[in-house]
């Protein structure tokens, strides 16, 4: 979670008739701009910005905190509170508490906030009834537990408590940036990718401008972006390409018989990761020729002797390709791991390979 800079003007928060607050809000956007271009308008009053870099140009978070303060009196006029922590929730929380978070301690700040610091008054009044008065004793609630007493928001204010998300639905103006455009007399972006859910964030666009950095000065070939590919398992449909490049017409028709089914993991590894399973009696786990296990795999062993336990497992999938020349055997198996994580296994030349982590 990324550490942030949090920039309250109270002043600021509350819009003037006369569009004399929104101008001010952008005369200082520009400003401090100029101390960091990854500075994010996040609503009227409230600004965030990335501390690391500046901290190195200045010379530590202490210089930042004294530029930004001379800045916004320059600028507007006005006194600012500020507040750095990990993600933009608390970010905002210690920038009204005048609060700088310590690296590393910003689960137990936001677990000590008060649970209407999450900015829903119906969860405050029912946590209370049931004894819970802090964001951390929300937070330590089972997610089926919320989920049978609770509306499917409050799962999402479970998730920034424990500090899954690192800021509210509700923290941005989803507008600001259009009507700070108009301001400049900016015409609307377009032909422009968006995100999963449709939205496009500050963080695109620094993503983007430093993606051109690194392409002007290492060439088109140091940036790369994954790809999909023909293939039967996830580790063979994975490519990289460089980023930029146009899109291909042409679609994969090939049927691929054998296939592995969805759910697809959400990551594959490039240099796949040596690993061993293990059965109950602390043995290893083999596949044999006609593609079964021949015992239960109850732990997951790492290279680095890092053990993990099975908790469950699907497969193994068995697939033998090119099978006129130069035969190629393996076998799948799919692990939800103790910890709650779920990974993807293969089995070639009776070895097992760690391929691939699921979301």
């Amino acid at each position: 979670m990324e550490r942030l800079l949090a920039i309250h003007v109270e002043a600021l928060s509350v819009e003037a008739p006369d569009g004399s607050t929104l101008r001010d809000y952008l005369a200082l956007l520009d400003a401090l701009s100029v101390l960091c271009p990854f500075t994010e308008p996040v609503r009227l009053g409230l600004y965030a910005l990335p501390i690391r870099g500046p901290g190195r140009f200045f010379g530590g978070e202490e210089a930042v905190l004294d530029a930004v303060a001379h800045t916004v009196r320059d600028a507007v006029g006005h006194e600012p509170s500020l507040g750095i922590a990990d993600g933009l929730f608390c970010a905002e929380i210690a920038a009204r508490e005048r609060v700088l978070v310590a690296p590393g301690m910003t689960d137990s700040f936001r677990r000590a906030q008060p649970l209407g610091a999450l900015g829903r008054k119906d969860l405050v009044t029912t946590c209370r009834r049931l004894g819970l008065h802090t964001v951390g004793s929300f937070a330590d609630l089972e997610r089926a537990r919320v989920a049978e007493r609770f509306n499917t928001h409050a799962l999402v204010l479970h998730r920034v408590a424990r500090g899954e998300l690192s800021e509210l639905a509700t923290q941005r103006d989803q507008k600001l940036g259009q009507r700070l455009a108009r301001l400049r007399g900016e015409g609307e972006r377009r032909d422009e990718q968006v995100g999963f859910f449709g939205g496009r964030g500050a963080g695109d666009d620094r993503a983007q401008e430093a993606a051109h950095r690194v392409r002007r000065r290492l060439g088109a070939s140091a940036v790369v972006v994954a790809s999909l590919r023909g293939g039967r398992v996830p580790e063979d449909r994975a490519t990289l390409v460089p980023w930029g490049s146009p899109a291909g017409n042409a679609r994969d028709s090939a049927p691929w018989p054998g296939r592995l089914r969805a759910p697809s993991p959400a990551m594959t590894l490039q240099h796949r990761v040596v690993v061993q399973l293990r059965d109950a009696a602390d043995k290893a786990v083999v596949m044999g020729s006609r593609g079964f296990l021949s015992a239960d795999p109850t732990t997951l062993l790492f290279s680095s002797q890092v053990r993990r336990d099975v908790v469950w497992h699907a497969g193994p999938w068995p697939s033998l390709e090119r099978w006129w020349g130069s035969s190629r055997r393996r076998a799948h198996l799919q692990l939800v791991l103790g910890s709650g994580e779920a990974v993807l296994v293969v089995c070639e030349s009776r070895h097992w390979w760690l391929v691939g982590i699921y979301d």
